[in-house]
């Protein structure tokens, strides 16, 4: 059983930085997609950066050069590096893994294995 855990999440100040890591046991001897995904109540999940099973990335329009995701070590785990954070970057972090994947989505389909999710909050 796959399963993901997320760390890193806190709160801080308009422009700040949080680096937010996800670690992934029982998955596959290969490369997963992983994807860093955010949600706020009463809205959809919404698709915030993916590192692909080709090691490719792509990132939501409104996160493009403040965010970065990245391998970590071992495989299939990933950081999300967030810079320059805004009140509207506010959220519940999840990470998710499926084997093949194709940017950026919004909604839970098709990724197979979510994490708990960690809280982001950024203060104006």
């Amino acid at each position: 059983q796959v399963q993901l855990a997320e760390s890193g999440g806190g709160s801080v100040q308009s422009g700040g930085s949080l680096r937010l890591s996800c670690a992934t046991s029982g998955s596959a001897g290969r490369r997963q997609c992983m994807g860093w995904f955010r949600q706020v109540p009463g809205k959809q999940m919404e698709g915030v950066a993916v590192f692909d099973q080709d090691g490719s990335t792509s990132y939501l329009e409104s996160v493009k050069g403040r965010f970065t995701i990245a391998e970590g070590n071992a495989l299939n785990t990933v950081h999300l590096q967030m810079n320059s954070l805004k009140p509207e970057d506010t959220a519940v972090y999840y990470c998710a893994t499926v084997a093949h994947c194709f940017g950026v989505t919004n909604g839970y389909y098709p990724w197979s294995y979510w994490g708990l999710g960690t809280e982001v909050t950024v203060s104006s």
